[in-house]
């Protein structure tokens, strides 16, 4: 979640039972006069791993990469407005000015100034993909399965911007990894009067950025070894609902249920993770079985790699064609394969054709002494024959 966004200056971060401490500025750079946080970067960086990941790893899964491109276009802008949505819905307050229409959609539409939910995010994504599998005749939840790993993965990276920010910590902790900063004293003195403003507090962020890391390398596991549908989208589900439900409950910037003192977070998390187990459980109840994608976009898919390979083959012939001796002796010479590993490979050869010819003398030579050994032995037969019928001639 991301709240108001104030430009810093460079204030310390430290970690007292640790003895460290940190000089940060939640500004990475500004170009004429535009401000760019590390908020914004970082989300951008978690966003590109994720899509070369998932263009690296779709085709073991059933999909292909101008799928992924096409679900990317679609989930990217509806991710951000469904996480502005959910956090302009339950912050109505502050953003809906009374009986002034555009003042509201103009503070509504400021995302400069901050106000995100990653809960918002996950289901403006699911809603994309949910439109895309419709509109190309797909699956939705072989889709959502393959998807849904790199959700975690973009979270871990993203929660590191509420370190830049200064936000989205926790309750006072004497734990040695507690942290404390001036804008976490202003902070607390502010909105958190009955918390003693001096002491460290829990960098939840930190807790959620390895949480969920590891539900990232779990939710591989399981995509690749569950064999019915939903079942890596139901595991996200309960094990994000599990973690953010504790961490929540450390929270001092929780969105609340208007007139109530539930968490909305916390609410969210309890319904994700009764719905995660509904859906295993019902899986395995009526035994479902995964879809494939249509086989016309995996057909599709090889003969754009086809296409691919005879022109890359092409173009490397008609090079070579323009290519004069030189130039192609220079090429060679500077490749990993050169002129002169070619040479050496022939020498290889040579030697290894003359150990061939060396073991065939030797195994004829051997042959020969055999026919030798056989030629003795039939000498001595007759011998002895000979001397039998001499010896018979003398007894007559």
């Amino acid at each position: 979640m991301l709240h108001h966004l104030i430009a810093l200056e460079k204030i310390w971060v430290s970690f007292p039972g640790f003895g460290w401490k940190f000089k940060i500025n939640n500004i990475a750079f500004e170009i004429a006069g535009i401000k760019f946080y590390w908020y914004g970067i970082l989300i951008a960086l978690a966003v590109l791993l994720c899509l070369i990941l998932g263009m690296k790893q779709c085709r073991k899964h059933g999909m292909t990469p101008d799928l992924v491109t096409d679900y990317c276009l679609l989930c990217f802008p509806l991710a951000f407005i469904g996480a502005r949505l959910y956090y302009v819905l339950c912050e109505w307050g502050t953003y809906h000015v009374k009986g002034d229409i555009g003042k509201t959609l103009s503070n509504i539409t400021n995302v400069r100034e901050g106000g995100l939910a990653i809960y918002g995010g996950v289901l403006g994504a699911a809603f994309a993909i949910f439109l895309m599998s419709k509109i190309r005749k797909i699956p939705v939840s072989t889709v959502m399965d393959f998807a849904i790993v790199y959700i975690p993965l973009g979270q871990a990276i993203g929660r590191w911007g509420n370190f830049f920010n200064q936000e989205a910590f926790g309750t006072t902790t004497n734990l040695p990894w507690g942290m404390k900063s001036a804008q976490i004293g202003r902070y607390l003195s502010l909105h958190c009067p009955n918390l003693d403003s001096d002491m460290p507090v829990h960098p939840t962020f930190f807790y959620e950025s390895v949480g969920t890391l590891i539900i990232f390398f779990i939710l591989l596991a399981v995509r690749k070894k569950s064999k019915r549908p939903w079942t890596t989208t139901a595991c996200y589900c309960i094990l994000y609902g599990i973690i953010r439900f504790f961490i929540e409950g450390l929270r001092t910037d929780s969105l609340y249920i208007s007139g109530t003192n539930l968490r909305t977070s916390q609410v969210l998390s309890l319904i994700l993770i009764v719905l995660g187990i509904l859906v295993i459980s019902i899986g395995r109840i009526y035994d479902w079985e995964k879809k494939p994608i249509p086989e016309k976009f995996i057909k599709a898919d090889e003969q754009m790699r086809r296409d691919a390979k005879r022109r890359k083959e092409q173009k490397l012939r008609d090079y070579e064609d323009g290519e004069d001796i030189e130039d192609r002796v220079e090429r060679l010479s500077k490749s990993s394969f050169s002129i002169d590993e070619e040479s050496e490979e022939a020498e290889d050869g040579e030697s290894s054709e003359e150990d061939e010819s060396s073991d065939g003398d030797e195994s004829s030579d051997e042959g020969s002494d055999e026919e030798v050994k056989a030629d003795s032995d039939e000498t001595s037969e007759e011998e002895e024959a000979n001397e039998s019928d001499d010896q018979d001639e003398e007894e007559k």
